[in-house]
């Protein structure tokens, strides 16, 4: 497992966990893997971690406001 596979199971475990009362698990990693294929090459690997956490939470909770 690299570096980055490391952030982004960091970023869907948190996520999971802080967002498991309103959305499905499968939910979460498809955002979270989503955002990461969106930033990828896009910002420096240095700010990965927080970059992401930012847009995949971000993500979720505009998915759960659309409901």
């Amino acid at each position: 497992m690299t570096r980055t596979d490391d952030i982004t199971e960091e970023v869907r475990e948190w996520l999971s966990r802080e967002f498991a009362a309103s959305l499905p698990e499968s939910a979460v990693d498809d955002i979270v893997r989503s955002a990461r294929a969106d930033l990828d090459g896009q910002i420096r690997p240095d700010a990965m971690g927080e970059m992401l956490h930012r847009l995949a939470r971000f993500r979720v909770l505009r998915v759960l406001g659309d409901r």
